[in-house]
């Protein structure tokens, strides 16, 4: 079994040492006393809300590869994150402009059938934002669940 790290801070699974982790982009998370780390980007996502946030992002990180260098260096500190993974408010500030992956012209069909409205093109980023963070979690299910291969089976239903 690998050696702890530090609890999630929200389902207090252990992250183990040299594990993945991410952190929360909202300063007030990351005070140096109580910085809150995550397990999954469904934990970091989970906390969003009650912390009331308007515009975040989990920034993944490398847990400390030994327990030694971990207590030398606070959570989310040692270095640039590896990656960050937008939510609600918009992407990171300094983030490369992503890849739209919702079909247009089938997402403003369906609105214009369903409601008679148009489509803005900027829906389309926010809500390839939105995809990436439920992909991002599908692929941590199927990971936890031993599996190379993405399942339906993986990703939250809508209103869950």
């Amino acid at each position: 079994m690998a050696r702890p790290w530090k609890p999630c801070s929200v389902c207090k699974k252990t992250i183990p040492v040299g594990g993945q982790y991410y952190t929360c982009s909202v300063s007030t998370c990351n005070r140096v006393r109580d910085t809150k780390v995550f397990c999954s980007v469904s934990c970091w996502d989970a906390h969003v809300p009650v912390m009331g946030h308007r515009s975040a992002w989990a920034n993944e990180h490398r847990a400390p590869s030994s327990l030694a260098a971990a207590e030398a260096t606070p959570p989310g500190r040692a270095a640039e994150p590896k990656r960050r993974v937008g939510r609600g408010g918009g992407a990171a500030p300094d983030a490369p402009k992503q890849e739209v992956l919702i079909v247009a012209s089938r997402l403003k069909d369906y609105i214009k059938a369903q409601a008679d409205m148009n489509t803005s093109a900027d829906v389309l980023e926010v809500l390839s934002d939105h995809v990436r963070v439920l992909a991002l979690e599908a692929i941590e299910a199927a990971r936890e669940d031993g599996r190379k291969t993405v399942k339906a089976r993986d990703f939250r239903r809508p209103g869950n």
